[in-house]
């Protein structure tokens, strides 16, 4: 699990998802050497947890860091269900609308 950034402070616990590292290194316009960089861990550890399929897997303090870095370069990590805390644009995947048959 890793640490929840809700209230700009560390309660509670939620997971973050592989797309959710790449929507925000999109958001902040950078690649995964860069990521790795301001969360202080190394590029195949970023490689690795994007590679992840839906929740990252990894070494805790690992995950921590990403989800810090992300928080201290503005980008708000949103869980399952979870409200906004913040103010200001963003990307949130809906459930899709069913396709009614043809």
């Amino acid at each position: 699990m890793v640490v929840d950034q809700r209230d700009s402070g560390c309660h509670g616990a939620h997971m973050i998802t592989a797309g959710q590292m790449r929507a925000g290194r999109a958001l902040l316009d950078i690649d995964q050497r860069e990521l790795a960089k301001l969360a202080d861990v190394s590029l195949p550890t970023i490689q690795r947890m994007e590679a992840s399929d839906g929740n990252v897997r990894g070494v805790i303090e690992s995950l921590t860091k990403v989800v810090e870095a992300f928080d201290r370069a503005g980008v708000e990590l949103i869980g399952e269900n979870a409200p906004s805390a913040g103010s200001g644009r963003g990307v949130r995947l809906k459930q899709p609308q069913s396709q009614p048959n043809k």
